[in-house]
């Protein structure tokens, strides 16, 4: 049996989540809006029974056992980890909170409760693509991993109104919506985390034609970075976005070694070995690319088109189709409703990768900043929420 679904949020993701949700079988009970207007206008055009501006009210529906987080990021932590509390399995999109304080109330959460599904959309871990790449990694195709290479080109990331997406501090930014899969997909593809990074963020566009006045833009339309990981591998990546390139999406990344080059495009996975030189026998010659894996498979053949949903490149959009799928089939060889099984979802991010994902951003903010090199920090324990007052008591303690 698969369980009845509560959405969070409104935006076009979920206007196009949704359908593809029932298409697969699910039953989406409910839907949360900011306002009780935009949540009723979402209820109707998606078909949904209830509708509400209440996070509780969602929560505590007896018909709801999957929570999908969906919203703007100031968000996500609070209703993680009361879904959680509840007894309800959940899907939340990046990035996990708005700082790494609210990324270990998830983490800890989730580790209180075990048996609940609690992951994160870092889809591009389910694109078929990087899949491969991963698989042929691990096969030895390019050897020790050396440098991996991404370059991102998008349209513009923000929405016709001021929202949370043109606020840094509020999660918007090319470096949270788009770094954080690059972020994730280097440590997932080679097994190595970030121990240093290098940062240079810019907000080129303070200022759009619907977006201007006392309003500013302070969230990063432009970002490169440098990361250092545990392994010995570089990551670099080049990130840019612009309203001057409307529906415009390009994606190249690069996993170099010294056996060889894997290079996914788009959707599609291409390699290129090293042979010996015949005077010297040292690999350092690259044979003509070669290709391993075309995605032919069109969207439209899901019952989905990605129309309606500007923000959410076709990769992202497809690697988000198959990690529900990979949910559907989870639940469904499981007879109980809010049974399932592990290995259809094992390759899904955890709430700990969304933490590690956001100590790396932390740093690079820190990075970008300082201009510096900065070392990322993962924190173990929460902060103390008055320090003086335990101050106090620790010496009235001492004293005594």
């Amino acid at each position: 049996m698969l369980p009845g679904i509560g959405v969070f949020g409104t935006g076009n993701v979920v206007k196009v989540i949704v359908p593809f949700l029932r298409a697969k079988g699910f039953k989406v009970e409910a839907i949360w809006g900011r306002t009780l207007s935009t949540a009723e206008e979402a209820a109707k055009e998606l078909n949904i029974p209830f509708y509400t501006n209440k996070i509780d009210d969602v929560l505590l529906r007896k018909d709801v056992d999957l929570i999908f987080i969906i919203c703007s990021p100031n968000l996500h932590a609070q209703i993680a980890v009361k879904a959680l509390g509840i007894g309800k399995h959940v899907l939340c999109d990046k990035p996990a909170g708005l700082c790494q304080n609210e990324s270990l109330k998830m983490v800890l959460a989730s580790q209180y409760y075990p048996s609940l599904i609690s992951i994160l959309n870092h889809s591009l871990r389910f694109l078929p693509a990087f899949m491969q790449m991963r698989r042929a990694i691990r096969d030895g195709y390019v050897g020790n991993v050396s440098i991996l290479d991404a370059r991102v080109q998008t349209g513009s990331l923000l929405s016709d109104a001021y929202d949370w997406r043109c606020d840094d501090a509020m999660g918007g930014g090319i470096l949270t919506l788009v770094g954080s899969h690059v972020i994730d997909l280097a440590a997932h593809l080679t097994g190595q985390r970030a121990v240093r990074v290098h940062a240079v963020l810019r907000t080129f566009s303070p200022a759009t034609d619907r977006v201007q006045g006392i309003r500013r833009i302070s969230a990063s339309d432009f970002a490169a970075f440098q990361m250092e990981l545990d392994g010995g591998a570089l990551v670099t990546a080049n990130l840019c976005s612009s309203s001057h390139l409307p529906g415009f999406f390009s994606q190249e990344v690069i996993v170099s070694g010294e056996k060889g080059q894997l290079t996914v495009r788009g959707g599609d996975l291409h390699g290129r070995r090293r042979v010996p030189d015949c005077e010297g026998g040292k690999s350092n010659h690259l044979v003509k690319e070669e290709v391993l894996y075309l995605d032919v498979e069109d969207l439209h053949q899901e019952g989905q088109a990605p129309t309606g949903a500007p923000l959410l490149p076709r990769p992202y959009l497809k690697g988000l189709f198959k990690m529900v799928g990979a949910l559907r089939e989870a639940f469904q060889s499981v007879e109980d409703r809010k049974g399932w099984v592990k290995e259809p979802v094992a390759l899904a991010a955890t709430f700990e990768d969304g933490q590690y994902v956001q100590a790396v951003i932390d740093a690079l903010r820190r990075s970008s900043r300082n201009r510096e090199w900065v070392k990322v920090n993962i924190v173990t324990e929460e902060p103390d929420p008055n320090p003086l007052l335990s101050a106090a008591v620790r010496r009235s303690a001492i004293s005594m």
